[in-house]
């Protein structure tokens, strides 16, 4: 395998493992060093270290991924992305899960249109899959917070003293920076709460 072949592996969250991608690549030979790893949602093609590596490919060089997914989700940035690598930069692209997805030397006519009738629908199927995820994630929060789940930040809970503290500030006897720190909450909170109880400022 030439010197020139570059592997991108994506996950989108710090969670997810790249291991599967990884070996894939050095399967197909694309030397380690050659191998970059990102992980960030592919909802678009403004990744940093995606960019950087598409900038230091030229004419000739082979990008591989290991499906259409990792390289991204968006099927309008996903054919404007391949044309722009495989038909302005001539950058090859393969993509390992699917063979027919392979734009190196040596592709007839017919298998150039099969690559992109297969490009169309996987990039389709790549960004629906994505459009479903969000669907599913706003179903389970709305239902979540239909069974009473709380979501955000935990709500502190406020010292039985923190009434008695309140009117010693309202009466000008405390400041509201040492009403909290007595507390053991922050001035923010202290003030919020003051607010929210409708006491006058």
């Amino acid at each position: 395998m030439l010197n020139n072949t570059y592997g991108y592996v994506r996950v989108s969250t710090r969670d997810q493992h790249e291991d599967r991608q990884i070996a894939a690549m050095l399967d197909f030979g694309v030397a380690v060093e050659n191998i970059t790893v990102e992980k960030l949602s592919g909802k678009d093609f403004q990744r940093p270290l995606y960019q950087e590596l598409i900038d230091s490919l030229g004419s000739g060089d082979v990008l591989v991924v290991k499906s259409i997914d990792r390289f991204g989700r968006n099927y309008d940035e996903i054919i404007q992305q391949w044309g722009l690598l495989t038909k302005e930069r001539d950058i090859a692209i393969v993509v390992l899960d699917m063979p027919l997805l392979d734009t190196r030397e040596g592709r007839d006519l017919t298998g150039k249109l099969i690559a992109d009738i297969v490009l169309q629908v996987l990039s389709y199927v790549a960004q629906v899959e994505r459009e479903n995820i969000r669907q599913r994630q706003a179903e389970g929060i709305a239902a979540a917070k239909a069974r009473g789940v709380k979501f955000g930040r935990r709500r502190i809970e406020l010292p039985e003293s923190f009434l008695e503290l309140a009117e010693l500030w309202r009466n000008g006897a405390v400041t509201a920076s040492a009403a909290s720190e007595a507390l053991g909450i922050s001035r923010r909170t202290f003030m919020n709460r003051i607010q929210e109880l409708a006491f006058p400022l």
